[in-house]
């Protein structure tokens, strides 16, 4: 059986979003002097999986990327662990307030010119 690659397409913004965390993990690994090897060791991935993560590929797991970003020092939203605890507390509130799903809006497009 041939399984078939399904090939996805990033928007530019998406795409420089990543290099730009990629670069940020690998500017932060070598100021703090952290080979290679011993971040991947830590973040219990394969040393070629970091490398694809430092230069950007948007096929890496998000969780490992965000992993790798906190053990390098990158905060992602905010620096304190407390306030994002906070932000994360009040957007679970927010949630619970809003419809379970989403829904198309019924529109009536008057055409009859």
């Amino acid at each position: 059986m041939i399984r078939k690659t399904r090939v996805r397409t990033y928007s530019p913004y998406s795409r420089d979003a990543v290099s730009l965390l990629g670069g940020l993990i690998r500017s932060a690994r070598l100021v703090k002097k952290m080979p290679i090897q011993e971040v991947a060791d830590r973040a219990g991935v394969s040393r070629g999986l970091l490398q694809r993560i430092e230069k950007g590929d948007m096929k890496c797991e998000i969780g490992v990327v965000f992993e790798i970003a906190h053990l390098v020092g990158i905060p992602l939203f905010v620096p304190d662990h407390a306030d994002l605890k906070r932000q994360l507390s009040y957007t679970n509130e927010k949630l619970a307030l809003l419809p379970k799903s989403a829904r198309a809006r019924k529109s009536n497009i008057y055409d009859e010119f």
